[in-house]
């Protein structure tokens, strides 16, 4: 999309949202309102205050810390890169377009780097295995480069990862040395090992890193504007907590780490298999999320972890279906899924383990689900209690606030699209219920890439009785979530007690 048509984007919408605003209709509100007001007004400055803090902290980091660590490590200059570099690439499923540029990507960058590096392809098929090997000798790498292959049956990304380190294991790597681990579908941009392995000079107790992202999106241009969004959002959350040191993930995308801890067995079992004991749905074990449990490692043993905001990787994304919705659902269902059955117990560690500032980010991301759908239904309670008008003043300040939060990516981005406010707000009131729908069964998992889904061997009946419980206790987590909500905003009184009536003896 070209400046012009972005430009126009935008004074299309700044005049669409002035015109609506000069329309609406005077509303006299009556006393029932103002307590409506203030209920989500208190709300609206809670979320809008947090997301003004992460603001302020990632120009902090953006602009003041982070660059003092990068002069350190340009200072230092090559002292600073460490004696051995593995780049672990896993790769199941993908096309031969996509593996041939991440791997030529890979490959190249390696030569680039110039220093001691091994490439770890973690492949499940021959004609694959004899793919890449054509590749490498067709660039003529440098002797100090090595390409060995390991070769699994298919049977999840989790066993390529493991079999993967236990392959780096086996080299006896140097002490100091740093592991890159790479999904099959993320290409690495010019230098990017080399600054980002030198932070592990600058900061000797520093246990793993993840940078930022861009993307290729196939499909409508909704997606693309969708992903562009979401990792715009995404620099500037991940910036504001690694200012305390700690990120809330090390995406899966690339993501570095020392290469003693992921060649420690400890690690290495609770990527392969790593579980949770639910109060209601028992002992389930993790299918995807491989990411979060290397997360929740580093977490449990307190490694400091940091966002490389300056270097980029991009990735190619292919949604699962060519409808947004569909796509978008099936997506965010996995995403949050993952959060929601690591955070919890991440949060769980305490402030010692994650830092305050991130350990408070941890307990917000279980709040928010609620949080941001307080104002869509206390609209339509308002409009069905006090007038019919509420929802439309509703739906012209999420246009008018999402518009402020749109502009406020330019911290990120050069530009913004004009679409960004409604997919803003689809994120918002969409991906909460999603939340809502995975907090309440996290026991169901599914690969976007591969037909497997978690198989617990439990007897029809027990799951049965699984699903019903968990349609219950959602079901009434909104019922409950409905009626508090009805009743802080005065919209409906609550029942009055019997005994509240009589009057104590004597």
């Amino acid at each position: 999309m070209g400046q012009m048509q972005v430009l126009a984007g935008h004074l299309y919408y700044i005049t669409a949202l002035a015109a609506a605003g000069l329309m609406l209709p005077p509303v006299m509100w009556d006393p029932q309102a103002s307590q409506f007001i203030f209920v989500i007004g208190f709300i609206a400055i809670w979320r809008y205050t947090w997301g003004l803090i992460n603001w302020v902290r990632f120009h902090i980091y953006r602009y003041i810390t982070f660059p003092k660590w990068r002069a350190e490590a340009e200072r230092l200059g090559d002292e600073a890169l460490p004696p051995h570099m593995y780049l672990l690439v896993t790769s199941f499923r993908i096309g031969s377009e996509t593996t041939r540029r991440v791997y030529l990507s890979v490959m190249r960058e390696a030569i680039r780097y110039d220093r001691p590096t091994t490439i770890v392809a973690s492949v499940v098929e021959r004609a694959d295995q004899a793919f890449i090997k054509q590749m490498f000798e067709m660039l003529e790498p440098p002797e100090h480069i090595r390409l060995i292959f390991v070769r699994i049956a298919g049977t999840g990304k989790r066993d390529a990862l493991a079999c993967g380190f236990r392959a780096i294991s086996k080299q006896s790597p140097a002490a100091g040395s740093v592991t890159a681990v790479i999904d099959g579908d993320s290409m690495l941009t010019p230098d990017s090992i080399a600054r980002c392995a030198c932070m592990f000079s600058v900061m000797p107790d520093l246990g793993a890193l993840t940078t930022d992202e861009s993307c290729e999106v196939e499909g409508k241009w909704i997606f693309r504007e969708w992903y562009n969004m979401r990792f715009a959002q995404r620099h500037i959350y991940m910036s504001s907590v690694s200012l305390s040191r700690r990120v809330l993930t090390l995406t899966g995308r690339m993501s570095m780490f020392r290469t003693d801890v992921i060649t420690s067995p400890e690690f290495i079992e609770r990527v392969e298999l790593d579980w949770v004991d639910h109060w209601r749905l028992g002992r389930f074990k993790f299918l995807t999320g491989d990411d979060k449990s290397s997360w929740y490692h580093m977490v449990l043993h307190a490694y400091p972890m940091i966002y490389v905001p300056d270097v980029e990787v991009i990735t190619i994304e292919t949604p699962p279906n060519e409808s947004f919705l569909r796509s978008s659902l099936v997506l965010m269902q996995r995403w949050f899924g993952n959060m929601l059955r690591t955070n919890g117990r991440a949060a769980a560690l305490g402030p010692k383990a994650l830092n305050w500032f991130p350990w408070i980010s941890t307990i917000d991301q279980r709040l928010s689900m609620w949080t941001a759908l307080t104002g869509f239904f206390a609209a339509i309670l308002a409009s069905v209690a006090i007038t019919p008008v509420a929802f439309l003043y509703y739906l012209w300040w999420v246009a008018f606030t999402r518009y402020i939060l749109t502009l406020s990516l330019l911290a990120a981005r050069p530009s913004v699209s004009a679409f960004y406010p409604f997919l803003l707000y689809y994120n918002q009131i969409v991906g909460s219920f999603v939340k809502t729908v995975v907090l309440f069964r996290l026991d169901k998992q599914k690969w976007t890439r591969q037909n497997t889904v978690l198989r617990r061997g439990q007897s029809f009946f027990k799951q049965r009785m699984a699903a019903y419980g968990s349609s219950f206790m959602h079901a009434f987590a909104l019922t409950l979530f409905l009626a508090v909500l009805a009743t802080i905003t005065n919209i409906i009184e609550p029942p009055e007690l019997a005994f509240w009536h009589y009057k104590l003896l004597g």
